[in-house]
């Protein structure tokens, strides 16, 4: 590597999961709160389907949808 740390639970070409060491893969995902369900575009792995939320989603879209979901 070029002289910088690796970081836990990636590789060269995109995350890890910690579960199966297998790379997580794009697929559209289905989510549910309150009863309501939206699906996203996220990494999941092909084996187990734990999904990797990025800090940019959760803060985002998710944090959007979910005040909406309790205000109503």
């Amino acid at each position: 590597m070029s002289g910088s740390a690796a970081i836990p639970g990636t590789s060269p070409t995109g995350w890890i999961c910690a579960k199966c060491g297998v790379l997580l893969v794009q697929r559209n995902t289905v989510f549910s709160y309150l009863g309501m369900t939206f699906s996203h575009m996220v990494m999941r792995c092909p084996i187990c389907g734990s999904v990797f939320i990025p800090k940019e989603l959760a803060e985002g879209k998710m944090a959007e949808v979910e005040q909406m979901m309790e205000d109503k």
